[in-house]
């Protein structure tokens, strides 16, 4: 009798674990099925910047600057995406990378790399700034206006690519009647990118801006402003 009992009392143990098993099978095999997050985008910006603070100018400084905000053309405006070209199959196509973007919007990290580049030499103003009326030997700052044109990684071939960055400037003499155009000049800078894919593209735009901004702050001073 005892016998008995034992064997159903074990029949219904193993029933009961066989039913677990089975159920924590289920639960792994549904874990399994649902789909991976999807792998997160490397961000880049222009690097951290000078490390130091900037000496105090010395001697007669360069008279206050107004730098308007950066225009872009679309469809860089508004997107933080990393953008490249294959030159050698299709270069009036822009393709952005999937899995790579600015931590900001180019035109933003580029005027920002060009107020840090300006501001070591002359006061840099912001076009709302109040000093913006105030004059300075007789004249007020002169205004610096910016469109970017082309920021992308452009490959001439699948291994060969470099950071190209054209940017159009006009500078001119604020009045209170308006505006007095000074000069304008557009500037194209290109650095090689060492590797060819987004960090490499990602270094040499960088490096290629760092470029443009100190032709561009040599072409303002050459116009005496």
């Amino acid at each position: 009798m005892k016998t008995t009992k034992t064997i159903a009392a074990c029949a219904r143990h193993s029933s009961a674990k066989m039913a677990f098993c089975l159920m924590f099978a289920g639960l792994l095999a549904g874990c399994a099925a649902l789909p991976e997050p999807p792998a997160r985008a490397t961000v880049y910006d222009f690097g951290p910047g000078a490390l130091q603070a900037a000496p105090a100018r010395q001697g007669a400084a360069l008279p206050p600057l107004v730098l308007a905000e950066v225009g872009a053309s679309a469809p860089a405006e508004g997107s933080n995406a990393l953008q490249y070209r294959l030159a050698y199959a299709n270069a009036q196509q822009l393709r952005p990378y999937s899995q790579a973007r600015w931590s900001q919007p180019p035109a933003a990290l580029l005027q920002q790399a060009l107020r840090e580049r300006l501001g070591r030499e002359r006061i840099v103003l912001y076009p709302n700034q109040a000093a913006v009326q105030q004059p300075v030997q007789g004249r007020l700052p002169s205004v610096l206006r910016l469109q970017l044109e082309e920021f992308s990684q452009v490959f001439t071939s699948a291994d060969a690519s470099a950071g190209v960055v054209r940017l159009r400037a006009v500078l001119g003499d604020a009045g209170v009647a308006g505006e007095t155009l000074v000069a304008q000049q557009v500037f194209v800078a290109q650095r090689p990118a060492a590797t060819a894919d987004a960090a490499g593209g990602a270094r040499a735009l960088a490096e290629a801006s760092a470029q443009l901004a100190d032709e561009l702050a040599a072409w303002v001073h050459q116009q005496a402003r």
